[in-house]
């Protein structure tokens, strides 16, 4: 016999699925895609402007970063 789980949505996720609804094309799609890649953008460079100004990020670090292997990082 299988055993069955219950999955149980934040609120976040729930009002997205809400908000799909509406969503019919490629186009929202895109544009959704487009907009969530803007935002998470964003809040990337806030953070790394964060770690720059406590120093716990500087050029060094950059480069040892941008040398790496990232897609090996699991």
């Amino acid at each position: 016999m299988t055993e069955m789980r219950t999955t149980v949505f934040t609120p976040t996720q729930i009002h997205l699925l809400k908000m799909f609804q509406y969503m019919k094309t490629e186009e929202d799609l895109e544009e959704l895609k487009n907009l969530l890649f803007h935002y998470y953008s964003k809040k990337m460079d806030e953070r790394f402007d964060e770690l720059w100004d406590a120093g716990i990020l500087d050029q060094k670090r950059l480069d040892e970063i941008n040398e790496m292997d990232l897609h090996q990082l699991n």
